[in-house]
C-alpha cells in the first residue's frame, strides 16, 4: 500500500513539474515574438509547425518510435482525435502571435488567466473530477478577478476568450488522447505540416516570404520556432496526463503573469489602477492556493509516513 501511494506521488510531483517548466516557456515566450514583429503572424505560425515537426522527427529516430507511430496514422480513430488537437492548437498559436505583435500582451495574458477555470469546470463536467473545499476558495476568488478585469475593458475581450476556450479544450483532448506526449505532439503536427509547407512554399515563390531574405539573425531566430514550441508542449502534453486537469488548470496561472509582466514593464503597455485591483485579487487567490496544497502535501506526507 505504501509503495502505491509513493509511487502516485512520485507521477504527481513529475507532473508538477512539467506543467511550471511548460508554462513558464510560454511565459516569456512573448519576448521571442517580439524579435519577429515584422513577420506576418500567419507565416510565424508556418515556421513554428514545419520547425517543430523537423525537431520532433529528430527526437523520434534516436528514440526509435518510427514504427508506433506510422502504426498510429492507421488508427482513423487516432487520426480524428489529433486532427481535432491540432486544430484547436493551430488555433490558439495563431491568435496568441498576432495579439502579442499587435501589443495586447496584457489582454492575451487575461486569456490564459481565464483559462484555467474554464478547465477546472471542464475537469468537473466532463471528468468527475472533484476539488478539496478549501480549493474552491482561491477559484471563486481568482473568477471574481478575472470577471472585474473583463468588465474594466469594456468591451467583450474576444482575443482572451478564444485563447482561453481553444486551449481549455486542447486540454481535454490531450486528457484522452491515447498516444504519449512526444508522439501525439508529433502527428498534430505532421497532420499541420502539408498545409503550412505549401503555404511557405507558395510565399517563396511569389517573393513574400521572410526566411532567408531578413538577415541571418531574423532565420534565426524563425529556425527557433521550432524548440521554443516543441519542448513546452512535450512538457505540457506529460502533465496532462498525469496529473487532474483541475491541477493543470490551477497551475496554469504561471504563464499569464508571466506575460503580463512583460507587457506592462518591458513593453510598456497601459496599465490602470483598476485592472491593478483585479490582478491583486486573482495573485491572493494563487497565495491561498499554494497555502492550500503546501498544508495537503505534509498531510498526505504523514500519511505515507504512518504506513510505511
Amino acid at each position: 500500500m505504501s509503495s502505491y501511494f509513493h509511487g502516485k506521488v512520485i507521477v504527481m510531483n513529475r507532473g508538477i513539474i512539467s506543467a511550471i517548466g511548460a508554462y513558464l516557456i510560454w511565459g516569456i515566450m512573448t519576448i521571442w515574438l517580439k524579435q519577429i514583429k515584422s513577420v506576418p503572424p500567419l507565416q510565424i505560425l508556418g515556421h513554428r509547425i514545419v520547425w517543430s515537426l523537423l525537431l520532433l522527427l529528430i527526437v523520434i529516430l534516436v528514440r526509435g518510435d518510427w514504427q508506433e507511430l506510422l502504426q498510429s496514422l492507421r488508427n482513423k480513430r487516432t487520426l480524428g482525435i489529433y486532427t481535432l488537437a491540432a486544430l484547436l492548437l493551430s488555433a490558439n498559436w495563431l491568435t496568441y502571435i498576432w495579439a502579442v505583435n499587435s501589443d495586447h500582451i496584457v489582454e492575451s495574458s487575461l486569456g490564459y488567466f481565464i483559462n484555467p477555470l474554464v478547465n477546472v469546470i471542464l475537469g468537473v463536467l466532463l471528468f468527475r473530477e472533484k476539488l478539496r473545499k478549501w480549493q474552491w476558495a482561491p477559484i471563486v476568488m481568482a473568477g471574481m478577478g478575472v470577471i472585474y478585469l473583463t468588465f474594466d475593458y469594456g468591451r467583450l475581450p474576444w482575443i482572451a476568450l478564444t485563447l482561453a476556450f481553444t486551449f481549455a479544450f486542447y486540454a481535454v483532448v490531450k486528457k484522452v488522447a491515447p498516444l504519449g506526449s512526444l508522439r501525439g505532439l508529433t502527428l498534430e503536427t505532421m497532420i499541420l505540416f502539408l498545409p503550412a509547407a505549401i503555404y511557405l512554399g507558395t510565399l517563396e515563390v511569389t517573393g513574400s516570404g521572410y526566411f532567408g531574405h531578413h538577415g541571418f539573425l531574423q532565420d534565426g531566430y524563425l529556425a527557433f520556432a521550432g524548440v521554443i514550441t516543441a519542448v513546452p508542449l512535450l512538457l505540457f502534453g506529460s502533465a496532462a496526463r498525469s496529473i487532474p486537469l483541475s491541477m493543470v488548470g490551477i497551475l496554469q496561472y504561471i504563464a499569464p503573469t508571466c506575460q503580463f509582466l512583460i507587457g506592462v514593464f518591458v513593453y510598456d503597455e497601459p496599465f490602470t489602477l483598476a485592472r491593478l485591483t483585479g490582478f491583486a485579487i486573482i495573485w491572493l487567490a494563487l497565495v491561498f492556493l499554494w497555502l492550500e496544497g503546501l498544508i495537503n502535501n505534509r498531510r498526505l506526507q504523514a500519511r505515507l509516513a504512518s504506513v510505511s
